[in-house]
């Protein structure tokens, strides 16, 4: 009799549930989309349709359907399928769990498949007390993650499991699935006469951005909320289509793989003097909810890194913007965030500022060098008689270079002087690019230095 109460309850809860849920498909030939991994003949698909599954991590972004796989995976298997999430649940629950999948194995011999949703909010030793059990055949695991796997899971782990990835759905395949809810009267909403024109399903399946529980909630949401016409049908136009999902949706996290592979794209974007590309991805950023300001530090390291002296206003033109931006605020700041983007993306390049990096190596290999007697400010501490007799020793230590001849008495302003340690050559760190300020940069030192390089 309770099984019978379990099943209307889960019954009655399944019918409650969000359309996204209640469409979850059962079978393979039922899923959307991820044919690079699921297709005809693929590997995953085999193993799954022969029950060989062994442990495997599903790593994509949200609604592209690594918990819908878990679930074909639980009605396609003769082996016991348990579920936990890793939000919820900790050491205790895994460890019941697997007591229960050893009791299984060794009265019945049926193995148990084991899916942890959200696998990467685990900690390391609540992740290393999975092991032994995944290593013995204990259970199969399939883990479901957001995270880059190889930043976020124990390298042990993933050595036992095999990573497939998966990608943001097609506008296609989230059409694919909004129509194919619209169909089914039983999970669906197709005891409903519900009609989605061309223009809506193409809205929502783009602003949904590649998820598809978005698109179904959205979908859902239009559906419940606009009254039939006198035909007793429900349209759902490009008008109700844009009420019911007004954001698009942004893959962003700003602490994971989105957000370092944006600020990748803005910075490259830059780099390669892109600056409709640029913009893009600063405004997906900021659509994010990225701070502006963090946005402002990648502009002023760029300045120097990326232009530097080719266009040395660089780095005072951002500096400008920042300080404009904080002056005014928001939304006007983005006036001053799209100045600073556009004039960094059109400006001309040279990464010669680098050159630092050069001297801090030759540092950490070499060690400091002694300062020239000449460069020493101790002459400037003695006078008259003194400061003679002290720069007459310089000049007996060190010959013609005992004293620091002082540029401005000379013709245009220099003098040929060695500034460097006495016995280390010029290293040449320092390259000027034949663009922008910097050729001018580099004319002139080739005119002081005498030589036409």
């Amino acid at each position: 009799m309770s099984d019978l109460f379990d099943y209307a309850r889960e019954q009655r809860r399944h019918d409650h549930a969000p359309l996204a849920v209640r469409m979850r498909p059962t079978t393979l030939d039922e899923f959307v989309g991820q044919e690079h991994i699921v297709g005809p003949g693929r590997l995953l698909r085999r193993a799954i349709e022969a029950d060989q599954l062994s442990s495997i991590i599903l790593w994509g972004p949200p609604g592209s359907g690594k918990t819908t796989l878990a679930n074909v995976i639980a009605n396609s298997t003769a082996r016991h399928f348990a579920q936990l999430n890793a939000v919820t649940s900790g050491v205790k629950d895994l460890r019941e769990l697997i007591a229960a999948a050893q009791d299984r194995l060794g009265m019945y011999g049926q193995g148990t498949v084991l899916f942890i949703d959200e696998i990467h909010r685990w900690n390391k030793a609540q992740q290393d007390g999975l092991l032994p059990f995944v290593e013995d055949g204990t259970v199969v695991l399939i883990g479901s993650t957001t995270e880059n796997p190889f930043f976020s899971l124990v390298n042990p782990l993933l050595s036992r499991s095999r990573v497939f990835q998966l990608t943001v759905l097609e506008a296609e395949d989230l059409a694919t699935i909004m129509r194919e809810a619209l169909r089914d009267g039983k999970r669906g909403l197709g005891m409903k006469n519900i009609i989605l024109t061309d223009e809506a399903a193409h809205h929502l399946a783009t602003v949904a951005g590649g998820d598809a529980r978005t698109a179904l909630n959205a979908l859902e949401l239009a559906a419940r909320t606009t009254p039939p016409n006198a035909a007793d049908e429900i349209v759902i136009d490009l008008d109700v289509a844009q009420e019911s999902i007004q954001r698009r949706a942004v893959r962003y996290d700003r602490s994971g793989d989105e957000h370092y592979d944006t600020v990748s794209a803005f910075i490259k974007s830059v780099r390669g003097s892109d600056p409709d590309a640029a913009l893009y991805w600063m405004a997906k950023m900021l659509h994010a909810g990225e701070d502006p300001r963090f946005v402002l530090r990648r502009m002023f390291i760029l300045a120097s890194e990326d232009v530097g002296m080719a266009d040395p206003q660089a780095l005072v033109f951002v500096s400008a913007a920042a300080r404009a931006f904080e002056w005014v605020g928001m939304p006007e700041g983005y006036y001053f965030l799209s100045h600073a983007c556009i004039y960094l993306a059109t400006a001309p390049k040279s990464n010669s500022a680098g050159a630092i990096w050069q001297a801090l190596g030759h540092m950490e290999q070499h060690g400091p060098g002694d300062v020239p007697p000449y460069l020493r400010d101790k002459a400037d501490r003695f006078s008259g008689a003194a400061r003679d007799n002290y720069i007459q020793a310089l000049e007996e230590a060190v010959g013609d270079r005992g004293a620091y001849q002082y540029p401005h008495d000379y013709p245009g302003g220099w003098v040929d002087q060695h500034y460097l340690p006495l016995a280390m050559d010029p290293p040449g760190w320092y390259r000027p690019k034949d663009i922008g300020y910097e050729r001018e940069v580099r004319a002139r030192l080739a005119r002081l230095r005498g030589d036409d390089d």
